[in-house]
């Protein structure tokens, strides 16, 4: 419980600024061994959102650190493609190669910005939170997310960021953008 109520902490801070925000998890248990870098920053990203700036804070500390930057976003099919009768899986190849270019055109500017950065790419059919967190397992770094929203329920965090937050190993600094 006592986890839980420092986590709440935590996530009301993060939810109620709009700079960047990096959480490192503690452990008090000393016989938990470090898990090994590979000098790599993992950034999540969502093609249909605007992400200037939690692209640029990804490349930014990729550079300044001097290690590969791997971006993953996930995507899953169109719903109508769960009531049609005869699903064709050359649809879902297809929504796989144009999510992959559009994921190359998101990263094309930020690619001629940094020539010298080693950027690798994935586009997968799957929930991004989990390929995050497992990416993560090794990762020194990982950059998600969070979108800007006024409620009168207030602030709120997004699956994908709140995911990452609660079983990522590495370290992950949490962007927030309109």
């Amino acid at each position: 419980m006592a986890g839980f109520l420092i986590g709440s902490v935590g996530l009301s801070t993060l939810v109620a600024t709009e700079t960047p925000v990096v959480l490192v998890r503690v452990s008090d248990a000393p016989e938990e061994a470090e898990p090994a870098r590979v000098g790599e920053i993992v950034l999540g990203v969502d093609i249909h959102e605007a992400a200037d700036k939690v692209l640029a804070f990804a490349f930014e500390e990729a550079d300044r650190r001097n290690c590969a930057l791997r971006v993953i976003h996930g995507w899953k099919m169109p719903s109508i493609y769960q009531y049609a009768p005869f699903f064709d899986p050359e649809n879902e190849r297809e929504v796989g190669r144009s999510v992959t270019v559009m994921l190359d055109d998101m990263l094309m500017p930020w690619r001629h910005k940094f020539p010298s950065l080693s950027v690798t790419h994935e586009a997968f059919m799957g929930a991004a939170g989990d390929q995050l967190v497992q990416a993560a397992a090794r990762a020194d770094l990982v950059v998600v997310g969070r979108r800007l929203r006024r409620s009168p329920l207030g602030a709120h965090l997004g699956s994908v960021a709140h995911a990452v937050l609660h079983h990522a190993a590495a370290p992950v600094a949490v962007i927030a953008h309109d």
